[in-house]
């Protein structure tokens, strides 16, 4: 039998705080929360994969790291980089890289809850 993988079906970030990253997402990337969550997580309407945040797993000790998520790029696609960044930079996200032109037309990157970089790009 032949095995296929067809890529990412499903992103989840671990956070100390599942409501408070939950409302950073709403709040500041306008994510909508889909009517369904499991216990501990919140799942949000995303495409073209599931974006979620959830408790950490068992064993993960999310104080013990130096930033969660580092060596793990997490690029988004969005309809304006530059008017994102400037919602973000007025708002006092720290951003992590400034906007520039990149390889999917413009881009920035940005720490959200619990330190996770963002890149977002234009679409």
């Amino acid at each position: 039998m032949t095995v296929t993988v067809t890529g990412p079906d499903f992103i989840a970030v671990q956070v100390r705080d599942v409501e408070a990253a939950a409302a950073f997402y709403e709040k500041h990337l306008g994510l909508r929360r889909t009517p369904a969550s499991p216990p501990g997580a919140v799942v949000f309407a995303t495409e073209p994969v599931a974006f979620a945040v959830r408790e950490p797993l068992p064993g993960v000790d999310l104080d013990a790291v130096e930033r969660p998520g580092l060596g793990v790029a997490l690029w988004w696609r969005t309809s304006d980089a530059q008017a994102l960044h400037d919602r973000l930079h007025a708002a006092g996200i720290p951003i992590l890289k400034a906007p520039q032109d990149g390889p999917f037309g413009r881009m920035f990157t940005f720490a959200g809850p619990e330190g996770y970089a963002i890149t977002m790009h234009d679409a």
